[in-house]
């Protein structure tokens, strides 16, 4: 794994752990009966973030499948099906 790749899954990792963070305050604001509207918010930001963590992967696989594309790897994802992912996120 390179330097480049390493740094890639550390900053999906990180938006993901954060997502994660903002989770725990929404769950506990309902909860503890938190404003509805500081709820939604909350709730789109969690899950905005975990969208823009999604497209990070598909677009990082997708950079990966074409770059390294090995067509005898029968298990490797195609581009469409990389694409039906990508578009199953929006």
């Amino acid at each position: 794994m390179t330097n480049s790749n390493e740094q890639e899954i550390r900053a999906i990792a990180n938006r993901l752990k954060r997502a994660q963070g903002q989770l725990a305050s929404v769950i506990a604001s309902v909860e503890s009966g938190g404003d509805c509207r500081s709820v939604v918010t909350q709730l789109s930001a969690v899950s905005g973030a975990i969208d823009k963590a999604g497209f990070a992967i598909i677009a990082k696989a997708m950079q990966d499948c074409i770059a390294n594309r090995d067509k005898s790897d029968k298990d490797a994802p195609t581009v469409a099906e990389l694409e039906k992912l990508f578009l199953s996120l929006s």
